[in-house]
């Protein structure tokens, strides 16, 4: 009988009723999970483009406040926007590469254009998801989820031993601090009771935040120089309209809409055991368009669905709207008050790096168990094998894309899930159709 009530729990219910005590934890958790990752793009192509560190300190702020405003219409709709769903939204790394290549020719106003425009027209498409997305059949959804999970495992990697461009990567009190973090995670939720076992991830980063901490990883010299609230400012940059710019970020903003669908299609699979609906995968990618035009007003690059919080549902089976609402609200806070923004953004990468390597690799079992659910025919063989070959094969080995054009190069040279989900479209149009026995 106490097994059945663990299983029953409102916390892993969607419209589940739990308390405020409840919700924070939980939302803290998806919050601490995709923090680092949500600021990190804006900072690369800030440095890229030699942006001064006034400038992109504030554009960090600005992405915390749109991430969390786009999480809440993902999970309580706006007319057709956005998808009911527990759906984390963060700026995305898919933009990462056209956005530096746009910011060096036409300045941070080119790439604020080209998001505006590009956005809208997902949005568009979106609303009219019923009419093309027939295309995207389910072992093609599955296959997909898959080369999430697999294109994740290196961030977790990078993570665990550092940090992306960290000088001292894979230093000893890095993969010391991930292998403690690692470990608390786990133990945590072996000896956990009831739906506490979930919190293993917020176990985790606290532990080894601390260890971090005593060991000299935590900077949090800035505290001392930010304003007690400061409010995001509209239009920060002049928007310039370049059609070539427009042009390549309207195809990024495509592959976004793959990577969301199936973002969407796992969350429903793992967490409610069931398919997402055409009115969920409508809303869920208008959600991603039209919140990227609005970040665009407060100077932020496209905001999109996030694969960790996928993969951090696919671990706990927590799919409560209200703790990830109570989530997207410390999001807004954090992008309101900085000293909030300073001490979440503290997080030393290798700790994150811990909790997040068996996230991801969840999301790879996931997938599997969707390519299997949809049936070992030789056509579905054929799509899964070949695509996720081509796919993972092809964009770990980018220097194959030498003879292509750049705008070519730009979307699918280092981006397995575009690529992915190309190929496996492609063959389910031309592949024949199992015969019936």
């Amino acid at each position: 009988m106490q097994e059945k009530k663990a299983v029953t729990d409102a916390i892993y219910e969607l419209d589940g009723k739990i308390s405020v005590s409840k919700a924070v934890p939980f939302g803290l958790q998806h919050i601490l999970a995709m923090f680092v990752a949500n600021i990190a793009p804006i900072l690369i192509v800030a440095g890229v483009i030699k942006m001064p560190v006034e400038q992109s300190g504030a554009l960090v702020q600005s992405a915390m406040l749109v991430a969390g405003i786009g999480t809440l219409i993902q999970l309580y709709p706006i007319w057709r926007v956005g998808s009911g769903l527990p759906i984390v939204m963060g700026i995305s790394f898919t933009f990462v590469s056209i956005a530096c290549v746009i910011g060096s020719k036409y300045g941070y106003g080119g790439i604020m254009g080209a998001v505006l425009v590009g956005g809208i027209l997902e949005g568009v498409l979106g609303l009219f998801a019923k009419y093309w997305r027939r295309i995207i059949a389910p072992i093609v959804a599955a296959t997909v989820v898959t080369s999430i999970g697999f294109s994740l495992l290196a961030v977790g990697a990078n993570s665990f031993g550092g940090g992306f461009g960290n000088p001292n990567f894979g230093d000893g009190k890095y993969i010391l601090v991930g292998t403690i973090t690692l470990l608390s995670c786990i133990g945590f939720n072996i000896f956990a009771k009831s739906f506490y076992k979930q919190l293993s991830v917020l176990f985790g980063l606290v532990v080894g935040y601390i260890v971090a901490s005593f060991m000299g990883m935590v900077d949090l010299s800035r505290l001392s120089n930010v304003d007690l609230i400061a409010i995001p400012t509209i239009m920060p940059f002049e928007m310039v309209f370049e059609p070539g710019a427009i042009f390549a970020f309207f195809l990024i903003f495509m592959v976004s809409a793959t990577e969301t669908i199936g973002d969407t299609t796992a969350m429903t699979a793992i967490g409610l055991n069931r398919e997402a609906t055409e009115k969920e995968i409508s809303g869920s990618i208008t959600c991603d368009g039209l919140v990227s035009s609005l970040a665009s007003v407060f100077g932020c690059m496209p905001i999109t669905s996030f694969s960790q919080n996928v993969g951090l549902i696919a671990m706990t089976k927590v799919v409560n709207r209200s703790a990830i609402a109570s989530g997207a609200v410390i999001m807004i806070m954090a992008g309101l008050f900085p000293a909030l923004g300073v001490l979440l953004a503290s997080l030393p990468e290798s700790v994150l790096g811990g909790c997040t390597l068996m996230m991801f690799g969840s999301i790879v079992v996931s997938g599997v168990q969707m390519i299997a659910k949809c049936g070992a025919t030789h056509r579905n063989i054929t799509i899964a094998s070949l695509a996720l070959s081509i796919g993972i094969g092809f964009t770990q080995t980018p220097a194959i894309f030498k003879i292509a054009p750049a705008l070519v190069k730009n979307v699918f040279a280092e981006n397995c899930v575009a690529v992915v989900f190309l190929v496996a479209a492609v063959l389910n149009l031309i592949l024949p159709q199992d015969k019936e026995a």
